[in-house]
């Protein structure tokens, strides 16, 4: 389908601000076109926010494609994965990235079928490698590795498109760093004039509401997080009482959400959200791989459980080997009697 190798992101908006997670995957795609020797280009569309197309540059984009239309004010299946789709078709990329955020899940699997292409979801990693075909006996240089858990979790599954291009992955917030922007970066706006077929404007939105979170486990310098080693609310009580002496956040794993001891929230981990702060307390959690893919890369760990062969214990730096219960409430005396 090309020959090219650029890198494209698709830049999702909302309310005149970048997502995180597009931000972030502009970094990384910088890092995958240095490799291939492409450029990065990002997707904006949206009405009368071409400002933040200079912030995409600023953050790794060589070229933006800006496409401003009452239409895509508001985001809507339809328009957007037209105008996205259309682009490909006409430019043909290499590679396109999104986060894998509700709009990402929403509009990257059309955008795939509709220019017949394959589609990784919720990716850990992406690298650029090459892959022998058993089946044409050829080697396929510089494809993308698209690497994320498979199986429950069980295995870390590499998956190559070496036929169909462009090759299309979704990605998590948090898995890479937001690069800094780079106020001396120096990139192209390209004014894009999108148009709909009257199939595409069916759906009308008539009124949005939101609500921020009022959990920021992100950007949480310390988290202290509970698992199912956590045997009540009130245990779980405990945490919360420690991330604020400790000036950070509570998390939990999947175990404990699914228990009802923490909202989704707080959930850490493959199916929940990534986290790097400085220190990430581990009270209760076995550390299974999915929970795991959201914490490993914390500055210090601390691990508190009663099996010391635990897989969290294998990545923890300091290792607790007792009960959260009588743990907890000791670090939390250490700490008041140490602010007296």
């Amino acid at each position: 389908m090309t020959n090219g190798r650029d890198v494209w992101v698709y830049v999702e908006q909302q309310d005149g601000q970048i997502a995180d997670v597009s931000l972030e995957l502009l970094g990384k795609a910088k890092e995958l076109a240095g490799t291939l020797n492409g450029q990065v280009c990002g997707v904006l569309g949206g009405h009368q926010v071409e400002p933040l197309a200079q912030q995409a540059i600023r953050h790794g984009a060589d070229i933006v494609l800006w496409a401003d239309h009452p239409e895509l004010a508001t985001y809507r299946t339809l328009p957007y994965a037209r105008l996205v789709s259309d682009l490909i078709r006409t430019r043909a990329p290499y590679i396109v990235l999104f986060g894998a955020t509700p709009v990402g899940r929403d509009l990257a699997p059309r955008v795939a079928s509709s220019v017949r292409a394959g589609l990784t979801a919720d990716c850990t990693d992406l690298q650029i490698g090459d892959y022998h075909s058993r089946r044409d006996n050829r080697t396929h240089t510089n494809l993308l590795y698209q690497i994320r858990p498979a199986f429950g979790g069980n295995l870390i599954a590499t998956i190559v498109n070496p036929l169909m291009h462009p090759q299309m992955a979704t990605v998590r917030e948090g898995v890479f760093r937001k690069p800094a922007p780079d106020a001396k970066r120096r990139g192209r706006v390209e004014s894009i004039s999108p148009t709909f077929a009257a199939e595409d404007l069916v759906l009308e939105v008539l009124s949005r509401e939101s609500r921020e979170s009022s959990v920021n486990l992100k950007d949480a310098a310390v988290v202290v997080a509970g698992g199912a080693g956590i045997r009540n609310k009130e245990e779980f009580q405990l945490l919360e009482d420690l991330a604020n002496l400790l000036g950070g956040e509570v998390g939990a794993s999947r175990a404990a959400v699914d228990a009802g001891y923490a909202s989704r929230e707080h959930q850490v981990g493959q199916t929940g959200t990534t986290v790097r702060p400085r220190l990430y307390i581990a009270a209760g959690i076995s550390g299974a791989v999915q929970h795991r893919a959201g914490m490993s890369e914390a500055n210090k760990i601390i691990a508190i459980n009663t099996d010391p062969n635990a897989p969290i214990m294998q990545i923890a730096h300091y290792r607790i080997i007792g009960d959260a219960a009588e743990v907890i409430p000791l670090m939390i005396k250490a700490l008041r009697e140490k602010t007296k």
